[in-house]
């Protein structure tokens, strides 16, 4: 299968599992089963409570997706796929409630690692069973940039500015976004196809190290300028006092105790669901698996984090949802790549980061246009339809390479 019918087949999985647990969070909304206080639903409760269960089970029986009868391979892994799935959107859940309580811009952080612990640890199990999987890590980091820097942002303006015409951003604080942004994506993945020491596409030892440590630096400096030294540049001048209101104490301090047990469990089921996955792919003799598996991975983790972020840009808090789109874009940046960086180094291998052409020209149109979007203090549906053709020529292309 090639890398277009490798993509095709992610979003299918994506849309699979993803839209389910929506459509059952809509109904759950409607009939006002909160998330928050005490009218959270026993789910948001149990699952990650489950899943660390589940994950503890499966680890301490033998039991896995490799060994085994078929019966049981195939149970193991349906149900930690299901466990792990599930969990994934209560935990965010749980992540935004406390999200909620601490205000911005720290609330936008505990999304974001939140959402970046998940990623890291499927990327990194994936990576560690099996074949070796050298692009595995540059297609969710593109998938993911392509995502939230089009899509997300692109569908946050548009209805947003549909809704309430015009709305006001904190142009410091999205040109910060961008700069970093830049600056990580250009390193990472367009780099790579440049340098001589080693083939195209790939870094040297030594240059993966510097790239993976400049990253970190230069996402601690961005956190540092969000969160203590530019604060005001990342907030946008409205209350949230809704919020603060209905996020009592005791419930964020339930709701921070279920997010670190399901994202252990999370991390613990993410080696059997990585099996689970690799193994459906050889039985079907599928040759592109990266390209499946990377955007299966951009779309699960982004997908709670985009509601999220049109739901603010709805209610008129577009720097919010800038904050949480462009956030995660970063993140994933400035935290996955050295994350798999390391695990490449240690266990010897290959890590293959630099774009193709196609993609490559895509990733630069996507943050030429955010730079243009941003360059004004205000925006219009007009601005965000903008960004949705953009997004619309990445998924055509996906069919039609």
């Amino acid at each position: 299968m090639n890398k277009s019918n490798g993509r095709v087949a992610g979003f299918a999985l994506i849309s699979a599992e993803v839209l389910p647990v929506s459509f059952s969070a809509r109904i759950a909304e409607t009939h006002g089963a909160s998330m928050t206080g005490f009218g959270r639903s026993v789910t948001s409760y149990t699952m990650p409570l489950v899943a660390l269960a589940m994950a503890v089970a499966v680890k301490a029986s033998g039991l896995s997706v490799d060994e085994g009868s078929l019966n049981v391979r195939i149970l193991v892994g349906a149900l930690s796929s299901a466990i792990m799935f599930t969990t994934i959107f209560v935990v965010l859940d749980h992540a935004e409630t406390v999200a909620r309580r601490v205000g911005e811009p720290y609330g936008t952080l505990v999304l974001t690692f939140a959402v970046t612990a998940i990623e890291v640890s499927i990327i990194v199990a994936m990576m560690l069973h099996g074949e070796n999987n050298p692009t595995l890590a540059r297609e969710s980091v593109f998938s993911t940039v392509m995502i939230t820097s089009t899509g997300v942002v692109g569908t946050c303006l548009t209805l947003g500015g549909w809704r309430h015409r015009k709305q006001a951003i904190v142009r410091q604080g999205t040109s910060a976004y961008l700069a970093v942004l830049i600056a990580l994506t250009v390193m990472t993945l367009i780099l790579p196809t440049y340098t001589q020491t080693t083939d195209p596409g790939t870094f040297s030892a030594a240059q993966l190290g510097l790239v993976s440590v400049l990253s970190v630096l230069l996402y601690a400096s961005f956190v540092f300028a969000q969160t203590v030294r530019h604060r005001e540049d990342f907030v946008q001048g409205q209350t949230h006092d809704v919020s603060t209101r209905t996020a009592h104490r005791e419930s964020v301090s339930v709701s921070a105790l279920l997010l670190v047990s399901g994202l252990i469990g999370i991390v613990m089921l993410a080696e059997q669901v990585a099996a689970s996955v690799e193994n459906t792919l050889v039985a079907y003799q599928v040759t592109q698996a990266d390209s499946i598996v990377g955007a299966l991975i951009a779309g699960l983790v982004l997908m709670p984090e985009a509601i999220s972020a049109v739901r603010a840009s709805l209610n008129n808090e577009l720097q919010r949802g800038l904050n949480v789109a462009m956030g995660s874009a970063c993140a994933t940046i400035g935290l996955t790549i050295p994350a798999v960086a390391a695990a490449s180094l240690l266990t010897g291998r290959g890590l293959t980061l630099g774009l193709p052409a196609t993609d490559a020209v895509l990733l630069v149109l996507a943050l030429f246009i955010c730079s243009v979007s941003f360059s004004n203090e205000r925006t219009t549906f007009l601005t965000g339809m903008v960004h949705i053709v953009v997004f619309f020529t990445f998924v055509f292309l996906i069919f039609v390479p």
